[in-house]
């Protein structure tokens, strides 16, 4: 599969407008901006690289179709969300400075996790 052409909503910079009698039936605003992911200066490239990376695990694990997660730990502060679907343990950080290491969370049974990315 070539991740690179599988894009979304990562390559909409502006609103999306499909063509109605409201704007003249225009094209202006119905167009998907593919190139931003390749521009080093802009973040899309990082939004993509998390976009595909979490389709990736979609496709070893199939975490989509499982029943639903069970939310272990969610803390405003630290930005962290941390839930399990699937048997997969999923734990994000979204602050925009701070990293953690040690970071403890509750889960169902002890033992080691691997890193997948």
């Amino acid at each position: 599969m070539n991740y690179h052409k599988k894009r979304n909503e990562f390559g909409h910079p502006e609103w999306l407008d499909f063509p109605r009698e409201g704007n003249n039936q225009s094209y202006h605003y119905a167009r998907r901006q593919f190139n931003l992911v390749d521009m080093d200066n802009l973040r899309y490239r990082q939004l993509y690289t998390f976009d595909r990376d979490m389709n990736r695990t979609e496709d070893k694990y199939g975490w989509l179709a499982a029943p639903p997660a069970y939310i272990s730990a969610k803390h405003e502060g630290d930005k962290v969300i941390v839930f399990d679907r699937a048997n997969v343990l999923f734990i994000f950080n979204f602050h925009p400075s701070k990293s953690f290491q040690g970071y403890r969370v509750g889960v169902e049974a002890p033992g080691k996790y691997p890193f997948l990315f």
